[in-house]
């Protein structure tokens, strides 16, 4: 290949090499700092599978066993790091393989790129071999995405992947390129992209809506603040913490908020939704003034929207427009990047203590802890609870682990339980809820942050989902903490059941495999606990392993996750048994 100078019209020089589409796409990556990328081969994407071989050292490919590993080892890494994650696949199957991966990070906004290969340009709308239309499928549940037919414009539409991926409110971004246009020589050069015309990722603060804000604030008696991924992703955390010391206000937390405040923090009054805490919970529905930061009002936070928070004047801190006022009309609504809208916000703001409202979510979870968490920590009953896990992990990590969670009962005791000293420290499948999404993720996210330990923690029926990524695991000599719960359930649906469909368990006992064989067999450290006697000490073992280890924990076939809030109910009708 040759290099050789041209220049734009606008004068300005650009050096140019004559290099085939497939190497193209690996420089592109190269030059977005794509430093691990997840994917599996085949036919559709075998050129760029053969750049990649000669550009070892220099861009690390993780073979995952089943392309959405590949997209939930990206969100992984992309959540842990901050950074872009990758995921790459061949046609067909291939492509149509990532779509929960990509549907799950659109929804909980999580920074992707996927490239994905595509039939040689003059079969599309054939019916070719492994042909399908990725672009049409995947419009739905991603932020862009485009076809591309000519090497000529790889470049440009890779830059601009990258760019809107992480932009804004992040998401996820598919590229699909036909064979032929890997193959096809052309004179690249690499520009990142900095604009889109009509694309606006980060409306203007208004200053004025700030001062509102700061009004409504420095009036309550009564303020709550709720605070979501927002916050993590616009790196607010300091920001946040500062303005709730200086007001002195209770702050809550959605499943995809925690961490941005250690769990430890005075100010931080647990979780809200459906398995939150009940002081937040309760309390939305007495406070005079919401605070919503960075996040949607999902409606497992909110319950029923007819009785959700009518007596508070609402303030929307939000990035993304469309999200304003779609399922709770605010009051004042201040768009723009976290970051600065709570920079500007600090100064307005009165110091502030709200001492005797402060005292009532002491004596919420004070009553929380006598009837939920203190039988959760400290069983009397034989069998070991999810929680008691959670708690020996916090005692050896000195909550320091980032915890990955799978989606069911243990996921919302890993949210409720774990102890949080870092941001970006709880990484789970949030709005779209998909089982499977622990193992995969965990992988990711510890080859993004080798220095951290990250456990993974699933129930029997996610890890079973993507239980082969423990080859990827083996392979790349990955050393996740694995950690399954196993009640031999789908617990989260047999918790429903026995509530509300009184205990009829249509097709959730399961009957499993020998866990801890499989886990061998792929050559990883395993053991298995049946007794609470042997698990402070399982854990450990395994917290102390420089490689990666498994530990199943046999638990209470039928215990619940409480608090609860039914379906559709209010969050003021928040359960407690």
């Amino acid at each position: 290949m040759e290099a050789q100078t041209i220049k734009n019209s606008n004068s300005t020089t650009k050096t140019t090499e004559r290099i085939s589409g497939s190497e193209a796409i690996v420089k592109c990556l190269i030059e977005e700092g794509a430093d691990i990328i997840y994917g599996y081969p085949g036919g559709a994407i075998m050129p760029v599978y053969d750049e990649l071989y000669k550009y070892q050292g220099k861009i690390h490919h993780v073979l995952t066993r089943h392309e959405q590993g590949a997209t939930h080892s990206a969100q992984g890494y992309a959540r842990i790091s901050g950074k872009v994650g990758v995921a790459i696949a061949t046609s067909g199957p291939g492509a149509t393989n990532l779509i929960t991966g990509i549907a799950d990070a659109q929804i909980d906004s999580t920074p992707m790129v996927c490239i994905t290969g595509q039939v040689p340009s003059h079969l599309l709308g054939s019916d070719a071999f492994q042909e399908t239309d990725i672009v049409g499928i995947s419009t739905p549940v991603t932020k862009w995405n485009c076809q591309v037919t000519k090497a000529s414009q790889i470049p440009e539409a890779i830059a601009k992947a990258f760019y809107i991926a992480k932009s804004g409110r992040p998401g996820p971004v598919l590229v699909d390129i036909t064979k032929d246009a890997q193959f096809e020589e052309f004179d690249f050069s690499y520009e990142k992209c900095t604009g889109v015309r009509s694309y606006n990722p980060v409306p203007k603060t208004e200053i004025a809506s700030v001062e509102a804000a700061a009004k409504l604030i420095n009036e309550a008696k009564k303020p709550l603040v709720v605070w979501g991924q927002g916050v993590i992703l616009s790196e607010a955390e300091e920001q946040l913490k500062a303005v709730i010391e200086k007001a002195g206000i209770p702050a809550a937390w959605t499943i995809l908020g925690a961490s941005a405040i250690p769990t430890s923090h005075p100010l931080n009054v647990g979780m809200v939704g459906m398995h939150g805490n009940y002081a937040p919970n309760i309390l939305t529905n007495e406070c005079d003034t919401l605070i919503a930061i960075g996040m949607r009002f999902d409606d497992r936070v909110t319950g029923s929207l007819d009785t959700y928070a009518k007596q508070a004047k609402v303030i929307h801190f939000e990035i993304d427009p469309a999200e304003v006022d779609k399922n709770v009309k605010t009051d004042v609504a201040v768009l723009g990047d976290a970051k600065a809208s709570l920079e500007a916000l600090l100064p307005m703001i009165n110091k502030n203590t709200h001492t005797e409202w402060r005292q009532k979510f002491t004596d919420l979870y004070n009553i929380e802890y006598e009837k939920v968490i203190k039988n959760d920590l400290y069983p009397t009953k034989e069998g070991i609870t999810m929680a008691e896990v959670l708690k020996e992990i916090n005692i050896q990590s000195k909550g320091e682990a980032a915890i990955v969670s799978d989606v069911g009962q243990h996921q919302m005791i890993a949210c409720r339980y774990a102890e949080f000293n870092k941001s970006k420290s709880n990484i789970t499948s949030g709005g779209l809820g998909t089982m499977g999404f622990g193992l995969p993720a965990a992988i990711g996210a510890k080859m993004a942050a080798p220095e951290r330990e990250v456990v993974s923690i699933s129930g029997d029926g996610g890890y079973q989902m993507t239980i082969q990524e423990l080859g990827t695991i083996f392979q790349q000599r990955a050393a996740v903490k694995v950690v399954v719960l196993n009640n031999d359930f789908l617990g989260m649906v047999r918790q429903w059941q026995q509530l509300f469909f009184d205990k009829r368990y249509a097709s959730t006992e399961m009957t499993n495999p020998n866990f801890v064989a499989i886990a061998e067999g792929y050559y990883i450290k395993a053991k298995k606990v049946t007794k609470r006697e042997e698990l402070a000490e399982a854990v450990k073992e395994m917290m102390e392993s420089k490689e990666a280890y498994f530990l199943e924990v046999c638990v209470e076939k039928e215990d619940n996750v409480f608090p609860m809030i039914p379906s559709g109910a209010s969050v003021s009708d928040i359960r407690l048994e």
